[in-house]
């Protein structure tokens, strides 16, 4: 059977005014995607700053360098035709050819119109990806959206010039291989599988997952699975299983929720405690009434007083606040939830939450679940059959907040205002020169490029 891919995503372009730069926001962008571990290909442009007139930013200059998001080389491409131009261009292409073969993440052409004149080749390669599904995100000034409509058609989405929109366009889908991404290839040290709960523990935590069916036919694979590496056991996310599935959220959270994890106390609800607006509750949970006595419950089995799950697309779009329950992420209904609360204090929490800032630019403020302390007790008690509600014997229920904007500025060689920072190790010119540079860009480049994981 295939594995679950997330869904194709519409060609977005940021639309912005000609006097703004948005190379920053999108090299900004692919980096932090990049730190995670996404491949990300393409070009943001360093120098579309210079006057022409009153014009600001509409392809003034005579020389585009590009900044080649795949491997930091800088390719200097002339606006008027030339052998030399030619190379560059090759060059260009050539890096294009290569993500779009082996398949990358993301495809970033930023200044749509400026490349289209200069390099007409690269958007014709940048159609071949969307053709192949793969995602393409680029920038246009509002003046020149004609053209962007000639080339994507009604099939392109507008986007803001801001970072939570081009994650909002990025989708919550993608968080699952995103966590998957951070995990470490370390052992498995053990599994242990009860009627109702399973665990994995790795060298630095364990993780807990719920199960959604009786494991009967999961037992005897047990051998064989834990042989396989935690990141192994983390890729089992993509598969349309449901024990498989648990299985891969529970290696994901034996990754994330360390032992050593320095949170706050408490599943994080009570973070919301007197929130003000509609409050929201997917999926019920100790206490509730408590903390959050004022809440909307959504059940998938509804008491009186609920909703059924189906009331989610006409209840939560216009909340202040929603807490939600860990179980949406076994059963894959969290990205649409994510979705339908865009703009509301969002909290996930549940002894299967994991426990690692990834999930803030998804939209996830709060961050709830179970940091284990006794390993050894927790796992007699899962395979006893206990309920959630014991699991605080054995650990500690704790929460992170988003505190800090959920994705950092990357280190990339274009200021706000347009002027260039020190350049990468590798320069390529039109004619075909190299020249060596060093300085702070380059060395912080090459921490991007070893894709250090968040959260490890």
């Amino acid at each position: 059977m295939e594995p679950v891919r997330a869904p194709r995503i519409r060609p977005g372009a940021v639309v912005h005014d000609p006097s703004i730069s948005v190379d920053d926001l999108l090299a900004d962008f692919a980096f932090a995607l990049r730190h995670r571990g996404f491949r990300v290909a393409g070009f943001v442009q360093l120098n579309n700053h210079q006057t022409c007139g009153s014009n600001f930013g509409v392809g003034c200059a005579e020389q585009i360098d590009l900044l080649d998001l795949a491997n930091g080389r800088i390719i200097a491409l002339d606006r008027e035709p030339s052998v030399a131009n030619e190379r560059a261009i090759s060059l260009a292409l050539a890096s294009l050819r290569a993500a779009i073969r082996d398949n990358a993440d993301l495809v970033i052409i930023s200044r749509f119109a400026a490349l289209e004149n200069v390099a007409y080749r690269l958007m014709a390669l940048v159609e071949d990806s969307i053709a192949q599904g793969m995602p393409v995100m680029t920038s246009i000034a509002g003046r020149c959206l004609q053209r962007w409509f000639e080339f994507a058609g009604s099939g392109g989405a507008m986007l803001a010039p801001d970072m939570d929109t081009l994650w909002q366009w990025w989708g919550a889908e993608r968080l699952y291989h995103d966590l998957t991404l951070g995990v470490a290839d370390a052992p498995v040290k053990r599994i242990v599988c009860g009627p109702r709960w399973l665990m994995v523990e790795g060298p630095q935590g364990a993780g807990l997952a719920h199960l959604p069916k009786s494991p009967a036919a999961l037992l005897p694979e047990l051998p064989r699975l834990q042989q396989m590496s935690l990141r192994e056991l983390a890729d089992l996310t993509s598969s349309w299983d449901g024990l498989e599935m648990a299985l891969g959220i529970a290696a994901i959270n034996a990754h994330y929720n360390r032992f050593d994890l320095d949170a706050a106390p408490g599943n994080g609800a009570q973070t919301f405690r007197g929130a003000s607006g509609r409050v929201m509750v997917v999926g019920a949970f100790p206490g509730l009434a408590e903390i959050l006595p004022q809440a909307q419950v959504i059940e998938a089995q509804p008491r009186p007083g609920e909703l059924p799950t189906i009331a989610m697309d006409t209840v939560l779009p216009g909340c202040s606040t929603a807490v939600v329950s860990a179980s949406s992420l076994l059963n894959r209904t969290l990205p649409r939830i994510l979705r339908l609360t865009q703009g509301a204090r969002v909290a996930l929490i549940g002894p299967a939450a994991p426990l690692t800032a990834r999930l803030h630019a998804y939209g996830v403020d709060v961050l709830g679940g179970l940091r284990v302390r006794d390993v050894d007790g927790l796992a007699e008690a899962i395979t006893a059959g206990v309920l959630p509600r014991d699991f605080c014997r054995f650990g500690d229920f704790v929460h992170l907040r988003a505190s800090h904007p959920a994705v950092q500025p990357a280190v990339h060689p274009v200021s706000q205002r347009g002027e260039r920072r020190r350049l990468p190790a590798v320069t390529v010119r039109a004619g075909g020169v190299a020249c060596a540079s060093s300085g702070r860009y380059g060395r912080e480049q090459a921490e991007h490029r070893g894709a250090v994981a968040l959260g490890h």
